[in-house]
């Protein structure tokens, strides 16, 4: 099973900050200037009157974007669904299959790392973005690491097997 982010609606407050660590985490290393127009995280928060909560990736072990890829640029690599940039064609057929709506697909000026004395190299190129629990990172995703409120949690399946006999107890008990 693939680790993933839980976010727990009942303690997010809709800030936004997982949004910005998203984006400076991946911005670093990545060959673009981070700009008003290339600010794309890899989460979206859903704000209503009744709720907030950031919507990522849920690692799905059978993949629904993957399986739709037509390029085989999504992938399921070291316990998490990656997607390889270089092979993605921007068709956004991931973005239609994921059931929670955690693609996106973007188009980005990247700097090719050509320059001349005069002018800077830059290509358009498209990107699916989703979460990947900042696999470049030591530090693990970095939106848990700024929540305010700890509403963001890795969850291992040794967690979810915890919760299923704690429910299974508490089920169990009630019955009693």
């Amino acid at each position: 099973m693939n680790k993933f982010v839980y976010a727990d609606p009942n303690l997010c407050i809709g800030c936004t900050t997982c949004t910005i660590a998203c984006v400076i985490s991946h911005q670093q290393g990545s060959g673009y200037t981070l700009t008003e127009k290339n600010f794309v995280p890899r989460l979206t928060v859903v704000k209503t009157l009744d709720v907030s909560t950031p919507i990522l990736c849920r690692q799905c072990d059978d993949a629904p974007c993957a399986k739709a890829c037509p390029n085989n640029a999504i992938i399921s690599e070291d316990n998490h669904i990656k997607v390889i940039q270089e092979l993605c064609i921007g068709c956004k057929s991931c973005v239609v299959a994921c059931p929670y709506g955690a693609m996106t697909v973007v188009t980005a000026t990247i700097s090719t790392g050509a320059e001349s004395s005069l002018f800077k190299e830059e290509k358009q190129t498209s990107l699916a973005l989703k979460c990947d629990l900042c696999a470049h990172s030591d530090d693990g995703p970095a939106c848990i690491q700024v929540c305010p409120t700890n509403a963001l949690r890795l969850v291992t399946s040794e967690d979810l097997d915890e919760m299923n006999k704690k429910k299974q107890l508490a089920a169990a008990c009630a019955a009693g």
